[in-house]
C-alpha cells in the first residue's frame, strides 16, 4: 500500500504550493460530480482527483473547467506564494501556543489539528506551531493520514488493522455523532462514525446521513452493537424500568450523540430529570469511569466499555454503527485501505470476539442517495 499511495501522489507537481476553488463553485452552483464531468468534457473519477487534491489538472483540464463555471482559470487555480496565505490551516484554533499538531491531506487542504485526547491514546505529533514558527517532524505524512471522528471505543482495532495492511495512519478524533456528520460536511476529516438510527427504523443510519447531508455519501457498515445502561455494581437492579424508578445518580451525554438519544428514549417523561442528568460526558470511557470513580451510578454506553470497566449492564437497543465517508472519495488509498482493513478476516474475527458487537454485516457498503 506504500507504493499505491507514492505513486497515487507523484502526478502532484508542487502540490503544497497548489490550491483551487472547484469544489467550491461547484457547490455554489448546486451540481454533482458527474454534471460538471459532463459540462466540462471530463470524466467524473477525474474530478474528484482534482477537488480532492490528488492531481494537478493538465492545462487543457483547467481551461475546460474554467469554460465550465463561465470564470477565468485564475479563479479557478492559484500557486500561492509564502506569505500569511500560507499560514496554517487549522480545524479548530489551539488552545494555546506553543501548540502541538497532527496534519493530514483532507480534499485539496492540508489541514492541522491541535493534539489531543485519542480513541487509542497518545500519538506522536507531526509539528509545533508557535505564532508563525512552524517545526515540521520530518516523517509527518499528510496524504498517508486517514482521520476519522467517532466514538466506538473498539476504533483502536482498525488502527492496528490498518497499520497491518497498509501504512495508512489512522487519526480518531471523539466526537459524538452529529458532531462527526458536521466535520465531514466541512471537509475537515475524511470519515465519520455514527450511530444514529431512530429505534426500529430499517433505514439505518441512512436516514440521518440523508437529512443532514444530503446525497453523495457512503456508508461502510462497521458493526450492529448493544447500546444500553452501565451500571455500579452491587445495586441489585435487574430492569431498566427498575433503574430509573430507582433515586440513583446518573450521567448524561452529550447533545448530538446517538447515546444522548437513547437516553432520552430511555428516560422519555421521566419527570423530574434524575440526579447528573446535565453532567455530560463526552464518550462511552468517560461514562464507565464517572461511575467506576463513585460520581455516578448509572450512564449510557455500549455493552463493551461497560464490561471491560466492571460494571454492570442493561441491553437497552441495538445499533448499528457505521463510518460515513464522502463518494467523490471511494478511489483515495486511504479509503481503500480502510475497505480492505474492515473487509479482512482477521479484523472481522476480532470484532465478533468482542462483547455486544456484531459482524455480520461488517464491511457492507450503503450508498446514500438523495
Amino acid at each position: 500500500m506504500t507504493d499505491t499511495i507514492q505513486s497515487y501522489y507523484d502526478t502532484i507537481v508542487s502540490k503544497r504550493s497548489f490550491q483551487h476553488r472547484v469544489q467550491q463553485q461547484r457547490s455554489a452552483r448546486g451540481w454533482s460530480q458527474d454534471e460538471l464531468a459532463r459540462r466540462a468534457g471530463l470524466s467524473r473519477t477525474a474530478i474528484s482527483a482534482i477537488e480532492t487534491g490528488r492531481v494537478v489538472p493538465s492545462t487543457a483540464a483547467a481551461l475546460s473547467l474554467a469554460e465550465a463555471f463561465d470564470c477565468r482559470v485564475e479563479d479557478l487555480f492559484l500557486l500561492a506564494g509564502r506569505s500569511r496565505r500560507d499560514a496554517p490551516r487549522w480545524a479548530w484554533a489551539p488552545a494555546a501556543a506553543p501548540a502541538r499538531f497532527w496534519r493530514a491531506a483532507v480534499g485539496p487542504d492540508s489541514i492541522f489539528y491541535p493534539v489531543e485526547r485519542t480513541s487509542i491514546g497518545l500519538l506522536p505529533a507531526d509539528g509545533i506551531a508557535d505564532g508563525e514558527k512552524l517545526a515540521l517532524h520530518p516523517n509527518a505524512d499528510p496524504q498517508g493520514t486517514l482521520v476519522l471522528a467517532g466514538c466506538d471505543p473498539a476504533v483502536g482495532l482498525i488502527a492496528a488493522e490498518l497499520a497491518r495492511v497498509s501504512s495508512v495512519r489512522l487519526l480518531p478524533l471523539i466526537r459524538p455523532s452529529r458532531q462527526s456528520l458536521d466535520l465531514l460536511r466541512q471537509n475537515l476529516v475524511h470519515v465519520a462514525g455514527i450511530h444514529l438510527q431512530d429505534p426500529g427504523s430499517p433505514r439505518g443510519n441512512r436516514q440521518a446521513v440523508r437529512q443532514l447531508l444530503g446525497r453523495g455519501y457512503k456508508l461502510l457498515h462497521l458493526t450492529r452493537w448493544q447500546e444500553g445502561l452501565a451500571l455500579a455494581p452491587g445495586l441489585g437492579i435487574k430492569s431498566i424500568p427498575k433503574a430509573v424508578s430507582a433515586n440513583l445518580r446518573w450521567v448524561g451525554r452529550v447533545e448530538g450523540s446517538g447515546a444522548r438519544r437513547c437516553l432520552d428514549w430511555i428516560l422519555e417523561g421521566r419527570s423530574p430529570l434524575p440526579a447528573g442528568y446535565h453532567h455530560v460526558a463526552p464518550d462511552h470511557s468517560a461514562v464507565v469511569e464517572t461511575i467506576r470513580t463513585g460520581w455516578a451510578q448509572a450512564g449510557i454506553c455500549v455493552r463493551l466499555s461497560a464490561l471491560e470497566a466492571g460494571l454492570d449492564f442493561l441491553v437497552a437497543r441495538e445499533e448499528d454503527y457505521d463510518l460515513c465517508y464522502r463518494e467523490e472519495m471511494e478511489d483515495d488509498p486511504r479509503i481503500q485501505a480502510l475497505l480492505e482493513a474492515v473487509r479482512s478476516h482477521s479484523f472481522r474475527r476480532t470484532l465478533a470476539e468482542l462483547p455486544g458487537y456484531q459482524s455480520a454485516r461488517t464491511g457492507e457498503l450503503i450508498s446514500v442517495s438523495g
